[in-house]
């Protein structure tokens, strides 16, 4: 039997080692495409949406990532048609990350699937895995929040600005705060 490598291990959602030298290949070659595509904030919105289906799993009709934006590798990421990320988001895609169609982020987003060992000795051998992060269709994120590893945002959802998503949140609710809660009627989110 074969031993997988350490990118199987990885796209597998298992415990890896991201000092591997494909992963790091791939990552040099996600940092290269970062460099272009956020020189090219100028072009106009099909041109880099051109760009981004280079490097994403999926583009959507209408997807908009406003650079600067950073990610771990690009080809986890799937967006649905018109999806929008505002300035400066930060997607660590170790496994996928799916943003559903006609949602809405804010700038300074962290979407967050990599996750580490809680035992110190574990976290020293530099071990890691993610977890996937999955939202819904026609979610508003707010400015600055963060969605965390293995998370599910429904769709029509909202999160507040600022807001650590540490669970996953039902459809059509709103959130907000650290670690974000249930909120309703509640004005939560900006950008």
């Amino acid at each position: 039997m074969t031993e997988r490598s350490e990118k199987q291990k990885m796209l597998a959602g298992e415990a890896y080692h991201a000092a591997d030298a494909e992963l790091i290949a791939d990552h040099q070659a996600a940092l290269a495409w970062m460099e272009r595509y956020n020189a090219a904030a100028a072009l106009p919105a099909a041109e880099r949406r051109a760009i981004l289906r280079e490097r994403l799993a999926a583009v959507g009709e209408g997807a908009v990532i406003r650079p600067p934006f950073h990610c771990d590798y690009g080809y986890n990421i799937r967006l649905g048609d018109d999806v929008f990320l505002n300035y400066s988001c930060i997607i660590l895609d170790v496994v996928a990350v799916t943003i559903g169609k006609g949602t809405q982020i804010g700038p300074a987003v962290q979407i967050l699937t990599a996750d580490h060992p809680r035992d110190p000795a574990a976290r020293a051998t530099g071990a890691e895995w993610g977890r996937p992060i999955v939202i819904g269709r026609n979610v508003w994120i707010g400015g600055g929040a963060l969605i965390l590893p293995g998370v599910t945002i429904g769709d029509d959802a909202i999160i507040g600005a600022g807001s650590v998503v540490t669970r996953d949140v039902r459809a059509g609710a709103t959130v907000a705060g650290n670690p974000a809660r249930e909120r309703s009627g509640e004005v939560v989110a900006a950008g």
